[in-house]
């Protein structure tokens, strides 16, 4: 995990999974649009954007690029690195997509960029809830999503190996 000890649980996700929940994301918003374009939140909202923009059919799609600093606590930091075409009409038409809202600090800044847009992340937690509107799956405060761009495949150890032996 993080070595945080505020995560108590794991949850890892697979690709077919990941591919999975953003579909469903995007049959959740296809009624809303169509939409001006998307605003992907990097680095994490990149592959889920890819997945939304291709089954919605949006071609215009930007990102907004966020460093966030002090992550678990309220008051963290966000910096933004680069900015997004659609700050010109407070993303009035637009979608913003993440992979996750977790504690809501970098949802807030970008909320601030583009108030009149939609926001949707495949997964949520109940402290950043409250500013996305629209998500698939809510996990538990204390849980670490395992993402799958941040595993890799290594050879499983022996029962004889975990127990000691050879």
């Amino acid at each position: 995990m993080t070595g945080n000890s505020a995560y108590s649980k794991m949850f890892p996700v697979s690709w077919t999974e990941l591919h999975r929940d953003a579909r469903a994301l995007a049959w959740r918003l296809a009624d809303l649009g169509p939409f001006k374009g998307l605003v992907a939140i990097t680095r994490g909202g990149l592959v889920p954007a890819a997945i939304v923009a291709r089954e919605l059919n949006i071609r215009l799609i930007d990102t907004v690029c966020c460093s966030t600093y002090d992550r678990m606590e309220r008051g963290g930091k966000v910096e933004l690195l680069k900015g997004t075409l659609a700050e010109q009409d407070k993303g009035a038409g637009w979608l913003i997509v993440d992979d996750l809202v977790d504690t809501g600090i970098t949802a807030r800044a970008v909320r601030a960029l583009l108030p009149q847009s939609h926001f949707a992340t495949v997964y949520a937690k109940p402290a950043g809830r409250p500013t996305v509107d629209s998500y698939i799956t809510e996990v538990s405060q204390d849980t670490w999503i395992l993402f799958p761009w941040d595993q890799e495949a290594v050879m499983a150890k022996t029962i004889a190996e975990l127990k000691g032996g050879q």
